[in-house]
């Protein structure tokens, strides 16, 4: 288990090698430091887990240096301020300033050691609700029951309680991200932070700082690495990343340390690195796209998931968990699909494999009326064409709308539909619409559709 990393900032010795002791003795990593200088400096080298600040010390304040990194950004961890000296305003203003608590010398080992605890578990539980915000429903998320998926998932259990990078490979919207949460779920990191990022989703220019973080006097810029410490960055779509990056992170990987992007002080980050692919790396390696020695680092193990086309058996435990996810979170009325719809969804080929099948299902009960969801209205909702649903008896449902209802319906599909097929690039999709992109954005905007969720 990973322990807390304490910085201790205070200039009487004694003090120092008490706290020290005490937190040892607690199961915690500790750094001590004596002045404001030297927790500048201390802060700049590690991202700590709580910092215990004392406020007389014999270059700058507590209090300055708390106004200082507060005004810098929003602290990096909890600061829990001390003072033998201390008064009302003093503590008022602590605690404006970001701190969490302020403490009374002599100190109370019972209280300092409680409102340590209370700090780390707040703290825990902010950057969990952060991730749920972020992530909302991917925790729970199965990928199916099949065979194929039984044996993958005994595979990644056992990789989980090694700290072995694991390669993980397959069609977009297959499922590698819930994969490697499992993992993460499964390993003796799981208490720690799972950090997901798609390179597709940063710029070449600011990559190395989403990364490695950046330094500027005495702001810090947290990167990936440094918030994924002691737990697990997901790298999804490795084979985009650029050149530099590709170096930088090879060389990170390797000393388990790197500096940030404007700094001069090596910086150690203990992450377990899960990545991701839908490319042919090795095709990459040839065509010198992708570095063969990051590539090796990376592929300690391999794990490749199935399309969804080839494990159909479990479309239909899918399609009833997206049908109750969506119904709980969105408040949708409840409705359940015809045996014929079922059957339909389960030998459709599914193209964009889980991500296409969850917003189908989301669109489905967005849309519809009715208990039920028939042929006809999945038919519809794939882009069947629509001498097909004349021809038949069950009516697609905003045939029964005002025209102006019925067209909001369809363009809310039609745009929903390509942007699936299009990983969420309005980009694209303005030139395959034909639609200025100006206006796209605002049409987005109305109908509701989010496209960012599809990125």
């Amino acid at each position: 288990m990973n322990k807390p990393h304490i910085l201790v900032v205070d200039d009487e010795p004694d003090i120092r090698s008490l706290i020290c002791d005490i937190l040892e003795d607690e199961q915690y990593q500790v750094s001590t430091v004596g002045s404001a200088a030297a927790a500048q400096k201390a802060r700049h080298e590690c991202r700590h887990d709580l910092i215990l600040l004392d406020i007389w010390m014999p270059d700058t304040d507590g209090v300055t240096l708390l106004k200082e990194w507060s005004n810098a950004g929003a602290l990096s961890c909890p600061v829990i301020m001390m003072s033998g000296h201390g008064t009302v305003e003093t503590a008022v203003e602590a605690t404006r300033l970001g701190a969490y608590d302020f403490l009374e010398k002599p100190l109370s080992t019972a209280k300092l050691l409680l409102t340590i605890k209370r700090a780390l578990e707040a703290e825990k539980l902010k950057q969990e609700n952060v991730g749920l915000r972020q992530f909302s429903g991917n925790t729970q998320e199965p990928l199916g029951n099949s065979p194929q998926i039984t044996q993958l998932l005994e595979q990644a259990r056992l990789l989980g309680q090694h700290d072995t990078r694991v390669l993980l490979t397959g069609e977009p919207g297959s499922g590698k991200e819930t994969l490697a949460r499992y993992i993460h779920g499964n390993s003796t990191r799981k208490n720690g932070p799972f950090i997901a990022l798609n390179t597709g989703t940063i710029t070449s220019h600011n990559a190395l700082e989403e990364f490695f973080g950046r330094e500027k006097g005495n702001s810090i810029h947290y990167g990936l690495l440094e918030k994924a410490n002691h737990g697990t960055l997901f790298i999804d779509e490795i084979g985009d990343m650029s050149g530099d990056v590709q170096l930088r992170l090879l060389s990170a990987l390797e000393s388990k340390t790197f500096q940030r992007i404007g700094g001069s002080e090596e910086v150690k980050a203990d992450v377990r690195i899960l990545a991701s692919t839908r490319q042919d790396l090795e095709k990459a390696i040839q065509n010198g796209q992708f570095r063969q020695d990051l590539y090796y680092l990376l592929n300690v193990a391999c794990l490749h998931l199935p399309a969804l086309r080839d494990r159909k058996t479990d479309i239909p435990l899918l399609l009833d968990f997206y049908l109750q996810h969506y119904i709980k979170r969105e408040n949708l009325p409840k409705r359940t699909f015809t045996i014929a719809a079922q059957q339909f969804l389960s030998d459709y080929m599914w193209l964009g494999n889980i991500r296409e099948l969850r917003n189908v299902v989301q669109r489905l009960l967005i849309l519809g009326i009715g208990d039920e969801i028939g042929l006809t209205e999945v038919k519809t909702t794939l882009g069947e064409p629509a001498r097909s649903a004349i021809a038949s008896t069950d009516i697609p449902i905003f045939y029964d709308l005002l025209l102006k209802d019925a067209r909001a319906q369809f363009e809310k599909a039609y745009l929903d539909y390509h942007l699936d097929q299009l990983s969420g690039n309005v980009t694209k999709l303005a030139k395959t619409s034909g639609v200025e992109r100006t206006h796209l954005y605002r049409k987005l905007h109305a109908l509701g559709v989010e496209f960012k969720d599809k990125r």
